[in-house]
């Protein structure tokens, strides 16, 4: 079976930095696209980042406009983990985040992790 595992959250005062960690097992993930998303207390689950693998070696991103200034999303070299990096931490950022993939052609259903908790406060 698929699964997704996040590490990495935790407390941190603001103006702080975090790194978060997904480690994937049970598929051949170059073959995923695979994110994080966050979900604050009383709000709806909103997207954070994606990577994809591209040609070669190379792979590629997106952001949410509210986090590419700080956040940058890491797909590492054995195509099992996906790292989130996280700087300049305000209130805002405060969420569970939940690390996703799911199939680039489409087929299957979304895999999400268990969630990691980021609570940015002073």
């Amino acid at each position: 079976q698929v699964q997704l595992v996040e590490s990495g959250g935790g407390l941190v005062q603001p103006g702080g930095s975090l790194k978060l960690s997904c480690a994937a097992s049970g598929g051949t993930f170059s073959t995923y696209t695979m994110g994080w998303f966050r979900q604050a207390p009383g709000k709806e689950r909103e997207f954070v980042a994606s990577t994809r693998w591209g040609g070669g070696r190379t792979y590629y991103a997106d952001y949410a406009d509210s986090v590419k200034r700080r956040f940058t999303i890491y797909r590492d070299s054995a195509e099992n983990t996906v790292l989130l990096q996280m700087i300049s931490l305000n209130p805002e950022d405060t969420a569970v985040y939940y690390c996703n993939a799911h199939r680039l052609n489409g087929m299957g259903p979304d895999y999400w992790g268990q969630g990691t908790q980021v609570t940015v406060s002073s």
